[in-house]
């Protein structure tokens, strides 16, 4: 048997019994002393975030596995989320959690295997805010443009801010910029730009409820210029995409150079390459406007005039129908009638009124002076009788042959196209000018041209039905 060993059984003083909580505080204490700093990897197990802030889980491998523990006052600084299954790389200090005499691993500083942290961090708030649909195309609101007034948030010593003023100031003298100064990167940059975007539209809100609504703020630009991802990692923290996100005025993210994203880029109502770029979208060039100006105008010249043609065209195709022929035929058939029989009645009238001057010529020859006197009395008086029944007869005549007329015209007024249009009816035609009588001369999405009783409508098809 060893003789220490032997020794300590009959030495009083290792014989002393210590408590638990001696011992444990012991070995905390040398656990501490010896391993005060130590990087240990594996595999996240068993992640727990708890209301007060703190993180606890599990670190393990293939054959064993260590309880770890990492403070509010710790994580704050990691940038990225823990999660289970997640292969990292933990510095800390080895403690003893005393209550249960388990030793455990207070971590300090944590770090994915493989991707870099704030890859990981971005990758993790891109997705977490994508799935709240803040990414959503509908969100995104139209920029104006012809913009009067641009909020301008970056820093006030970077080339951001005289890039945007240069390009601004080249372009057009029309835009005015509102400055609002923010670090964009080191401590407390997160901060600065939060409050830069909040003070924007704090102002716009008042100028709006003052009704100085020349002095609203039409469009926001927020960014910088290029750098690491370290550099932009500001643009990429939660709080400042939720601002973006909230902000009552649509945002141009314009962050780094051209390769650059970051989660403001996918939050923002528009993405700009660089600062210049945003610029150069909030500054159209007066130049390009006016050429772009009367190039349109020429062009709807050009149009204006085609239309016009072609509704000439339409217009004497239709008048040249065969519809408009025959009614053309019919009114004069009706007005050649009417001729005839006018005609005729003067005919008979002046047939009649000769063979009475006849008979009466007879008679006088016949007729003693003084019957001769009595028959022509007798006569003028028939004759006068018979001119008011002649009179009143081709009245008569004349108002039914009249009414005869009316009657015609009527009819004929009914049967103009023109007529049908004005009780609700109307003539389809398709592109190509052709009338449409069947619907299966038209697909679902061609365009069809309606001619009503007054004015014209352009249509599309989005359904059809065949008769019954």
């Amino acid at each position: 048997m060893n003789q220490p060993l032997l020794a300590s059984l009959f030495d009083e003083t290792e014989r002393q019994p210590v408590s638990v909580s001696e011992l444990t505080a012991s070995i905390r204490s040398a656990l501490e002393k010896r391993f005060a700093s130590v990087w240990v990897e594996g595999e996240i197990s068993n992640f727990r975030a708890q209301n007060s802030g703190h993180w606890y889980f599990t670190l393990k491998d293939e054959f064993a596995q260590l309880r770890s523990a990492c403070y509010r006052s710790s994580n704050q600084r990691i940038r990225f989320r823990p999660a289970d299954g997640l292969q990292v790389r933990a510095r800390g200090r080895l403690s003893v959690y005393e209550p249960k005499g388990e030793y455990q691993l207070i971590v300090e500083t944590l770090e994915p295997v493989g991707a870099g942290a704030l890859q990981l961090a971005f990758e993790q708030t891109k997705a977490r805010l994508q799935a709240e649909g803040l990414f959503a195309s509908e969100l995104k609101r139209p920029i104006p443009m012809f913009p009067r007034r641009v909020g301008v948030i970056t820093s006030a010593n970077g080339a951001a801010i005289r890039d945007i003023l240069n390009v601004i100031s080249r372009r057009t003298r029309t835009v005015h910029v509102l400055f609002a100064p923010a670090r964009v990167q080191g401590d407390g940059a997160t901060g600065e730009v939060v409050r830069a975007i909040k003070f924007l539209n704090e102002f716009q809100a008042r100028a709006l409820r003052e009704g100085r609504h020349e002095e609203g703020i039409d469009v926001m630009i927020v960014g910088r210029g290029g750098g690491s991802i370290e550099d932009l990692w500001t643009f990429n923290e939660e709080v400042v995409a939720r601002s973006i996100r909230n902000s009552a005025i649509p945002v141009i993210s314009a962050v780094g150079h051209e390769t650059d994203f970051t989660i403001a880029d996918f939050v923002a109502d528009m993405r700009a390459a660089t600062p210049s770029a945003a610029a150069e979208i909030v500054a159209a060039h007066e130049a390009q406007l006016c050429s772009l100006l009367e190039t349109l105008t020429k062009t709807l010249a050009r149009s204006i005039r085609f239309k016009i043609s072609g509704t000439r065209a339409n217009v004497q195709r239709i008048a040249l129908s065969p519809a408009f022929d025959a009614v053309l035929g019919r009114l004069h058939s009706a007005m050649s009638a009417t001729d005839e029989a006018e005609h005729r009645l003067q005919t008979a009238i002046t047939s009649t009124l000769q063979h009475y001057h006849r008979r009466l010529g007879a008679a006088v020859h016949s007729l003693s002076p003084a019957q001769l006197r009595a028959n022509v009395r007798s006569a003028r008086t028939r004759f006068e009788s018979l001119g008011k029944a002649h009179d009143a007869a081709l009245a008569t005549r004349l108002e039914t042959e009249k009414q005869k007329l009316s009657l015609a015209a009527a009819a004929l007024d009914a049967m103009s196209p023109l007529r049908v249009l004005e009780r609700g009816y109307a003539i389809a035609q398709d592109t190509r000018g052709q009338i449409l009588r069947e619907s299966s001369a038209i697909k679902i999405g061609e365009a069809v041209h309606l001619r009503l009783w007054k004015g014209v409508l352009d249509c599309r098809v989005e359904r059809t039905e065949e008769p019954q």
